[in-house]
């Protein structure tokens, strides 16, 4: 599927200074919308490393008043963590009634590089598709917005921004062995995926910032829980 995306689409820079002031205005309204109606709003992002996810958490935050969000980012299960049921440590992020939950990678991670690099048993991970549809169904059904971006770069644009990483002194240390590995990994656990797909795509960050942002928007336009629930759909933000 991801082969089939055009990743040559670009946003130039007048365009994009021209329509983001009204984008985070619309933003930060939607975010105010959403606390007064009491709607709890999960953002997530997933993606290739250095596919720009920590940036795009920054353009998305910017307009927002802080006391209404948190971010987490997602590491490797600790050792207290294990002790519990995988989820455990995602559910007692889940944001309040009028609160948004941003997630710097989440729980797809059980089925993606748990799974490619052999980190669980196979009766795990395969359980894990289950927990994941039920997980996001249970919150869903009850009021909670569920927006999830993966961020897609191409192998060699990805390779150029670990190469220019790797040169500065200054950011060499955010480039790892498992950095690399991660590529080829990340391409087969994505493809496992169950969820469809809402495809956004984009070239470099002016597109990735403002699709992300209009992505958005959409799902939280009405300040109505969803009368059927289940309303969780993937967007994919893309970069040559």
């Amino acid at each position: 599927m991801l082969e089939k995306i055009d990743l040559n689409q670009k946003l130039d820079k007048k365009t994009f200074k021209r329509i983001i002031p009204e984008l985070r205005n619309r933003l930060y309204v939607v975010q105010k919308s959403s606390w007064d109606a009491g709607i709890p709003v999960i953002i997530l992002y997933e993606g290739w490393d250095a596919a720009g996810k920590g940036t795009s958490i920054q353009m998305l935050t910017r307009p927002l008043d802080p006391r209404g969000y948190k971010l987490y980012p997602i590491r490797a299960a600790r050792t207290y963590e294990k002790k519990h049921p995988w989820l455990w440590r995602f559910w007692s992020k889940l944001p309040a009634r009028g609160e948004w939950a941003i997630f710097d990678r989440s729980w797809y991670g059980r089925v993606m590089v748990e799974r490619v690099e052999n980190l669980i048993p196979e009766a795990e991970w395969r359980r894990a598709f289950r927990d994941i549809v039920d997980f996001e169904r249970t919150l869903a059904d009850d009021g909670c917005q569920i927006i999830k971006f993966f961020l897609h770069i191409s192998k060699s644009e990805q390779k150029r921004r670990f190469d220019k990483l790797s040169k500065d002194p200054m950011t060499s240390w955010q480039v790892t062995a498992e950095d690399w590995e991660h590529t080829a990994v990340m391409m087969i656990g994505f493809s496992l995926m169950k969820k469809p797909l809402n495809t956004r795509r984009q070239n470099g960050v002016p597109g990735r910032s403002s699709k992300q942002l209009t992505g958005v928007l959409p799902g939280l336009r009405s300040t109505r829980p969803s009368s059927t629930g289940f309303r969780t759909s993937w967007r994919l933000n893309s970069h040559r």
